[in-house]
């Protein structure tokens, strides 16, 4: 397909925009921002009322990004270009859509790359580690900067639906519809134990320099190529991988040699050398942190259905049978906390061999449950 039909079925050219804060932001870790600025990106039209106004929230390695192109010769759109423009399943003929880089993160809004006001440096490895409800709170700070009351509909999946069950809990009266893709109530032991591995792959990195690597000039390269590599194996499924490049070789025979003989070997080997060009380590690490840390039940003794009880969004979770990094049983127990909590839920689970990375790709089922359920919610009073 032509970059040009592509762009034909877009939002087309979008400008990231900057909103700069100088109230001070107290963090869950007990230090406070004093100030600090978020890039956002923004789709379609806020109706006369402001009801029509839908969040986007991103996952680990995403940004504000998520639907059309920043210039002509782009050859890629956002991330979630195939969800997110006119007639897709968010729709931006009904819709006003915001999609912002969360703190802490490198493409633009405060983080480690950021200069510390205080010391005149980038923070680097100083930057505070931010949660979930942190990100929500600056999240809802933005949200009163675009004069929007209430979303009719808070979006996001993998860690960014882990910041939708924030947003019911921290914003009850903020949030009409909440749509939970491809997440979990907290990580399991194995999925902390990934991100561990994640970050000493980073952190041991000779170059990293205790995340001072901006000060020597270099970039600790093959950690964070590493990380990348690791994770993403995590974000397919055993099926998917199969199918995509079984035991192809590169050059048709066994070489015998420790060098790349696997089309997988080669494909990873790509994915991890690409991050590197568009990623911090430093970010990298506070993104996975964020990940460890969420876990809305432990302030209510481990019992997510108080936790969400003051929720009063509606719900819609959907998981992937492929998915093995956040398990449909991993929605079901969200599933089954709201319903024990009384609250309105609808869930499906999307049959897919892509695992983890479905809840990115356009599978007909999955993007038809989408666009019913907004359809409902644009009927409901948030439609342009």
């Amino acid at each position: 397909m032509s970059i040009e039909v592509q762009k034909s079925g877009s939002v087309g050219l979008v400008t990231p925009q900057r909103a700069v804060f100088d109230e001070p932001l107290p963090l869950d870790s007990g230090r406070v921002l004093p100030s600090y600025e978020l890039v956002f990106e923004t789709y379609g039209t806020l109706n006369a009322t402001a009801s029509n106004a839908v969040l986007i929230c991103h996952a680990l390695s995403g940004d504000h990004h998520a639907a059309g192109f920043h210039q002509e010769t782009d050859r890629k759109p956002g991330w979630w270009d195939s969800a997110i423009g006119p007639g897709k399943p968010i729709d931006t003929e009904r819709f006003f859509v915001v999609c912002l880089n969360n703190l802490g993160g490198c493409k633009g809004s405060t983080g480690p790359l950021s200069v510390d006001p205080v010391s005149g440096q980038p923070y680097g490895p100083d930057f505070p580690i931010v949660t979930v409800r942190d990100w929500v709170i600056s999240q809802h700070r933005l949200m009163q900067r675009l004069h929007i009351a209430r979303w009719a509909a808070v979006i996001g999946g993998s860690l960014g639906g882990m910041q939708v069950l924030q947003w019911s809990i921290s914003y009850p009266e903020a949030i009409a519809h909440a749509v939970v893709v491809a997440a979990a109530p907290k990580l399991s032991a194995e999925n902390i134990a990934f991100n561990e591995v994640a970050r000493q792959a980073i952190v041991t990195d000779p170059e990293f320099h205790g995340g001072r690597y901006a000060a020597h000039g270099t970039l600790p390269r093959r950690g964070l190529m590493l990380a990348r590599m690791l994770g993403h194996i995590t974000y397919l499924s055993d099926d998917a991988m199969r199918a995509k490049f079984g035991r192809e070789l590169r050059a048709g025979k066994i070489q015998y040699s420790f060098d790349v003989e696997f089309q997988v070997e080669s494909y990873l080997r790509y994915q991890g050398t690409s991050f590197v060009d568009r990623f911090d380590a430093n970010t990298y690490l506070l993104m996975t942190k964020a990940l460890d840390y969420f876990d809305p039940a432990r302030e209510t003794g481990d019992d997510l259905s108080q936790a969400l009880a003051q929720a009063n969004a509606k719900f819609l979770v959907i998981s992937f049978t492929s998915d093995w990094r956040f398990a449909p049983d991993r929605s079901r127990e969200i599933v089954q906390a709201l319903l024990a909590a009384g609250k309105s839920v609808s869930y499906a689970e999307v049959d897919s061999n892509h695992g983890h990375d479905a809840f990115l790709m356009n599978i007909p089922y999955y993007h038809q449950l989408l666009a019913g359920y907004l359809r409902r919610v644009a009927d409901e009073g948030g439609a342009a």
